[in-house]
């Protein structure tokens, strides 16, 4: 029954996303898929697995402890902050410090996900700035 709730809630987000995807002004000149294409693709696939979920329920669901729960709203909270925090600190500051978390809760040592974290996001700056030519958030630092 569990996994039948969970997936009228994935279905309702997929139909909102949807929605919202729809929302998106188009400007006149952009690539032929457009600003709508990414948002359109995850809500489908949301609505896909939710179905999934809805037609075929696992018939003795796991569900993750209060720790696990709190550790991904934590997280989640994490990539929220990261979004408020790219204008402000900058690309590779923000990146720097989002990766290291997450490395850490994937299992790394704090030095190995801190040296991850930099290498990562200088590695991301390098091929988006120069690479490809695409501008990233500068922060107070000029990168």
């Amino acid at each position: 029954m569990s996994d039948r709730i969970f997936a009228v809630v994935v279905l309702l987000f997929a139909a909102l996303m949807a929605w919202a995807g729809t929302q998106i002004q188009e400007s006149f000149i952009q690539d032929p898929l457009g600003p709508k294409a990414f948002p359109l693709l995850i809500s489908g696939l949301m609505a896909v697995s939710g179905l999934v979920m809805f037609f075929k329920p696992d018939a003795e669901p796991h569900w993750p402890g209060l720790f696990k729960v709190l550790e991904l709203m934590v997280t989640a909270a994490v990539l929220v902050i990261y979004a408020y925090a790219l204008p402000v600190a900058g690309f590779v500051a923000s990146t720097a410090v989002t990766t290291s978390f997450l490395s850490w809760r994937l299992g790394a040592t704090w030095r190995q996900a801190l040296m991850g974290g930099v290498l990562i996001s200088l590695g991301i700056y390098v091929v988006f700035q120069h690479a490809l030519s695409i501008n990233l958030a500068k922060g107070p630092w000029g990168f």
